[in-house]
C-alpha cells in the first residue's frame, strides 16, 4: 500500500528536509480510568498551550499537510523545503519546542499529558536526528516526489479543494513556487552527484517518464485543467474566463516547462551518475542513515540483523501455513506451482468492468458488518467510499486509503487501480486489503483519532509508521473472526498479504545493510509469494525508494498481536476484545514502547 495520502505528503516533505517520518491519525468516544487512558487536554494549560502553538507553527512550515488535514489557510503556499535556510528553520524549530517540553516536571502532569510528553519528546529527537542527515541530497524518488503529489492534488480529485473562487486562486498560487522548488531540487541532485549520494539507475529510470507525462502540449488536455472542466454551477461567467485563462497560463507557463526541465535533466544529468547498487549502504554515510530510518519506521531499537532473522524466521513460519492450506485444497504440484495456479486459473478473474471490481470490495464490507459490531465499540462519524485510483497514477500506484477531513466535508477513500478489470485476480487478498487499507484498518484508526478532539493537533494528526501499519496489518489477522475468509483461496491470498509483509523485513534489511541487490530481492519475493515479475520489481524498487518504511506494518502487528495474546492469557474471562480494541485506538498513534505501557495500565485495570 502506498502510505497514507497525509502521510506520503508529509513524509515526502520531511524527507526533502533530511529527515523521513511517518504521519497518520485517529480515536473517539472514550472514558478516562484509573490506566491512565488519555482522554483529555484539559490537564496541563500550559503545556498544551505549547503544543497548540507547535502545531500552528507547523502548518505554517509544512502547508501540504495543513491542506491534508482540512486546514485551508496556507493552501495557497509551497515552501521550498529543499533549502539549508529551510532545514535550518526546522532545525532550530524542533529544537526550540524539545527545550521548552523538558522544562515540564513529567511526573507533576496527569496521565493524558504524560503521553502527550512522552510522544511530543519521541517526536522531537527523531527529527532532530534526521536532520543530520543527507537525504536532501535525493530530493525525490518514483514513489515519493512532490511533482507527483501535486498531480494528485491538482487534479481536482486530491486534498487541496476546488469549491470557491478563492480556492482556484489558491492552487494558481501554489503553482507559483513549483519552478523555485524544482530548481532547489536540481541544484540538490547535483551536490548528491559529487558527494556520491545518488539514486539507483533503476529509480531513475522511472521517474523520467513520470515527469514527462505530466507535461502536455495542450494545456486544456493537462491534468490540472481538470478543475476548469468541473467548475461549481454558482461561479460567475467572468470568474469562469478568468480562472481558465489563467489556467492555461499557469499549464504552459510554469507547470509544463518545469515538469520538462525536471525530465531532461534527471535523463540527461543525473541517470549517468546514478548508481548501479540498490542500497543505502553503499552511499556515503548510507548505514547511518539507514539505521535511523529503521528506528524511525518501528520505533523500536531493533536492529537491521535482529530483523533480519525475525523476517526469516516468520517467512517459514508463513510459508509452512501456505503448504498447508496448498494440501487441504487437494492441490497436487510445489508451492510456486500452486501461485501459478491461482495466478492464471480463469475462475480468480470473473470481473468485466471496473465498477464490478468495486462493487466486489463493498460485499466485502456488507459480509462482515455484523460481526465489526461485535468487536468495536466505537466507530468512526467520517464517511467512507471505494473509488477507482485515477488514470494518471494508476500504472505506479498500489491501493491506497486517503484520509477523510476532520470535520466530515471529505470522506476517507480506499482507492484501488484498476488498470484492467479482466485480468484483476480475486487471490490477490481482496478481504486482507480491505481489512488493511479501509475497515477496521486504516479508516478506523485514522478517523477515530482525527475526530477525537480532546488530543492535541499533533496527536490528532500525526503518528509512527509501526503503530499505523502495525494497526492495520493487525487487521488482516482479524478476517476468520470477521467472517471472512471461508473461502481458502481468500485465506490463502490473505497469507500471501501477510507473507509480503514478513519478506519485506528480509529484503528491506538486506538491500540496505546486507548489499543485497535489487535482483536478488527480487527473486526472493518471487519465491516467496504469487507475484508477477512485475509486481516484485515494483515493491523492491519501492522499499529502494523509501528504505525502512516497510518494516514498520511487520513489527507493529507482531507487537498488538502479542499485547492481545498476553492479556488473554492474564485476563482470562475478564478479557474482552472490543474494549482491547477501543484501547487500542482511543489515544492515537504512538511509539510501539509507549503503547505496551500505557496498554498494560489498561490492563491492570480490568482485572
Amino acid at each position: 500500500m502506498k502510505y497514507l495520502a497525509q502521510a506520503a505528503v508529509a513524509a515526502a516533505a520531511l524527507w526533502l528536509a533530511g529527515c523521513q517520518s511517518a504521519s497518520s491519525d485517529k480515536t473517539t468516544e472514550t472514558s478516562e480510568s484509573a490506566a491512565g487512558t488519555a482522554t483529555s487536554t484539559a490537564g496541563n494549560k500550559e503545556l498544551n498551550g505549547l503544543f497548540g502553538q507547535f502545531w500552528d507553527k507547523q502548518s505554517r512550515l509544512d502547508p501540504l499537510s495543513a491542506t491534508a488535514q482540512g486546514d485551508n489557510r496556507y493552501n495557497d503556499q509551497l515552501p521550498n523545503d529543499g533549502t539549508r535556510a529551510y532545514r535550518d528553520t526546522l532545525r532550530n524549530f524542533y529544537q526550540g519546542y524539545l527545550t521548552r517540553l523538558e522544562q515540564f516536571d513529567r511526573s507533576k502532569l496527569d496521565a493524558n499529558d504524560r503521553l502527550s510528553y512522552d510522544i511530543f519528546q519521541y517526536q522531537m529527537q527523531q527529527n532532530l536526528a534526521g536532520l543530520k542527515l543527507t537525504t536532501w541530497m535525493m530530493p525525490f524518488n518514483q514513489f515519493y516526489a512532490l511533482p507527483l503529489t501535486l498531480g494528485q492534488m491538482g487534479s481536482g480529485k486530491g486534498i487541496q479543494p476546488f469549491k470557491t473562487v478563492k480556492d482556484y486562486d489558491n492552487w494558481l498560487g501554489r503553482v507559483k513556487g513549483f519552478t523555485v522548488w524544482a530548481d532547489t531540487a536540481i541544484a540538490n541532485f547535483r551536490q548528491g552527484m559529487q558527494a556520491g549520494v545518488v539514486l539507483p539507475r533503476a529509480l531513475v529510470v522511472k521517474m523520467v517518464p513520470e515527469l514527462r507525462d505530466l507535461a502536455v502540449a495542450d494545456p486544456t488536455k493537462s491534468l490540472f485543467y481538470s478543475p476548469i472542466s468541473d467548475f461549481p454551477k454558482d461561479f460567475s461567467a467572468a470568474d469562469k474566463t478568468r480562472l481558465a485563462a489563467a489556467y492555461k497560463q499557469a499549464i504552459s507557463t510554469e507547470l509544463n516547462p518545469t515538469f520538462q526541465k525536471l525530465g531532461t535533466f534527471l535523463q540527461t544529468e543525473y541517470l549517468p551518475k546514478a548508481r548501479s547498487t540498490s542500497g543505502l549502504g553503499a552511499i556515503p554515510g548510507g548505514p547511518a542513515m539507514y539505521t535511523y530510518l529503521v528506528a524511525n519506521s518501528t520505533t523500536t531499537d531493533k536492529t537491521p540483523a535482529e530483523i533480519y532473522q525475525l523476517g526469516l524466521s516468520e517467512v517459514a513460519r508463513i510459508r509452512a501455513e501456505m503448504e498447508r492450506v496448498k494440501a487441504s485444497v487437494g492441490f497436487k504440484g510445489d508451492l510456486k506451482a500452486f501461485f501459478r495456479f491461482m495466478e492464471t486459473d480463469k475462475r480468480f478473474t470473473p470481473y468485466k468492468t471496473p465498477a464490478q471490481v468495486l462493487a466486489a470490495f463493498e460485499t466485502i464490507h456488507q459480509r462482515m458488518e455484523p460481526n465489526l459490531k461485535k468487536m468495536f465499540n466505537h466507530v468512526p462519524k467520517t464517511p467512507f467510499e471505494i473509488r477507482q485510483t485515477e488514470a494518471f497514477r494508476a500504472a505506479s500506484a498500489s491501493a491506497e486509503y486517503n484520509q477523510g477531513s476532520p470535520d466530515g466535508s471529505r470522506p476517507g477513500i480506499f482507492y484501488v487501480p484498476i488498470l484492467n478489470a479482466t485480468k484483476f485476480n480475486t487471490n490477490s487478498g481482496m478481504e486482507s486489503l480491505f481489512l488493511h487499507e479501509a475497515i477496521p484498518g486504516h479508516h478506523y484508526q485514522i478517523s477515530l483519532q482525527q475526530e477525537n478532539t480532546n488530543l492535541p493537533k499533533f496527536r490528532r494528526f500525526g503518528g509512527q509508521n509501526a503503530y499505523v501499519e502495525g494497526w492495520a496489518l493487525y487487521c488482516e489477522s482479524l478476517g476468520k473472526e470477521l467472517g471472512l475468509y471461508q473461502d481458502p483461496y481468500q485465506y490463502m491470498g490473505a497469507l500471501g498479504d501477510e507473507q509480503l509483509r514478513a519478506v519485506r523485513l528480509v529484503v528491506d534489511t538486506g538491500l540496505h545493510s546486507r548489499n543485497m541487490t535489487r535482483e536478488q530481492a527480487i527473486q526472493y519475493m518471487l519465491d516467496n509469494l504469487l507475484l508477477s515479475k512485475q509486481d516484485a520489481t515494483s515493491a523492491i524498487e519501492r522499499y529502494m525508494a523509501i528504505p525502512g518504511q516497510a518494516l514498520g506494518y511487520k513489527i507493529g502487528a507482531l507487537k498488538i498481536r502479542e499485547l492481545r495474546t498476553k492479556y488473554e492469557k492474564q485476563l482470562g474471562n475478564k478479557f474482552s476484545l472490543s474494549a482491547f480494541h477501543d484501547a487500542i485506538l482511543q489515544d492515537g498513534s504512538m511509539p510501539l514502547a509507549v503503547l505496551e505501557k500505557k496498554m498494560d495500565a489498561w490492563a491492570a485495570t480490568q482485572k
